[in-house]
């Protein structure tokens, strides 16, 4: 029997998702189930993985035996190369041996990689990224999150641990991050070092339209309210709103004099709000990379893939 069939398993803190792509990477179906990590232990997990997987193929009509390969994204530091989660703080793991686990279950080859990684890599398989060889993404959620494709690959580094793009320095002994280091690009250019600073604005200023979008109360504040309210015209929204744009270019200039991408894409729920973070971002990077316009520097996109972009990379590590 030819095995024509690759299974792509997206790990985060709340679902557990399986999707199924064939060998043209089209997705044909997905699957998901509650991941509760800390309320049962890992190998439970795990099983759900295996489970989710099985009814998954059961309802495409698909034979375990077609089944070329299994992926997983999760989120942490991963070791790759044995296929081990050395830590996931959301989770509470420490060296979880997930492949290991999973092989109980499959005897297929599996790969285990970064969840920003294989969102990356999703992108360039079957997204806005298609066909690039030198992809840079970066999500904006709860942390800053990204990976890059080289030249058509995946980079890993050579242990766990590598391309935390969030956790490069932004302003030394700036503003404490998640990480215990203090000025990380996370800690200023993550949804979340977004609504602090919009909640501080709006403290500071009783008459900013943030308190109306809020009603009332600023434990309500999220990563919209800000634009929202710029759009509005609220110059204390305005003002974070720069500020954010600012400090996430600043390092997109440097991932950009690193690695000077052809493709850069952005992902997470801050990408959402499109043009007006976009158009000043590019603005703001363009003339700012190194040499300036005398070298190519790739417009800033929107990635298009979302909540699947995993799937497609897992199944395509």
């Amino acid at each position: 029997m030819e095995k024509k069939y690759r299974v792509g398993i997206d790990l985060g803190g709340t679902n557990i998702k399986v999707g199924v792509l064939d060998e043209d990477d089209k997705l044909l179906g997905k699957k998901s189930g509650k991941t509760d990590p800390y309320k049962r232990d890992w190998q439970e997990v795990v099983k759900d993985m295996a489970e989710l997987t099985g009814a998954l193929l059961a309802e495409l009509g698909i034979e375990a035996g077609e089944v070329l390969k299994i992926g997983i994204g999760s989120p942490g530091m991963i070791d790759h190369i044995n296929g081990v989660v050395k830590f996931a703080g959301n989770f509470g793991w420490s060296d979880i041996p997930i492949l290991a686990e999973l092989r109980r279950y499959y005897d297929v080859p599996m790969r285990l990689s970064n969840d920003a990684n294989v969102a990356a890599l999703g992108e360039a398989v079957a997204g806005a990224a298609k066909g690039a060889r030198h992809v840079l993404l970066v999500t904006l959620g709860t942390g800053v999150g990204g990976g890059v494709i080289s030249d058509g690959h995946l980079q890993e580094g050579g242990s766990a641990g590598a391309m935390e793009l969030g956790h490069t320095l932004l302003v030394r002994d700036g503003e404490e991050c998640t990480c215990g280091r203090k000025g990380c690009l996370e800690a200023y250019a993550s949804a979340t070092g977004l609504i602090r600073h919009a909640r501080e604005a709006a403290e500071a200023d009783p008459q900013s339209k943030m308190h109306e979008l809020c009603k009332g109360d600023l434990s309500n504040m999220n990563g919209r309210i800000p634009f929202d309210a710029m759009r509005l015209g609220d110059a204390a929204a305005k003002r974070v709103v720069d500020n954010y744009i600012r400090d996430l270019g600043e390092g997109i200039i440097n991932f950009i004099n690193i690695w000077r991408p052809e493709k850069i894409l952005l992902g997470g729920g801050i990408s959402n709000e499109g043009d007006p973070l976009l158009d000043p971002l590019n603005a703001y990077v363009k003339p700012r990379a190194f040499a300036g316009e005398r070298g190519y520097v790739a417009p800033i996109e929107r990635a298009v893939l979302g909540n699947d972009a995993g799937l497609y990379g897992a199944a395509s590590l």
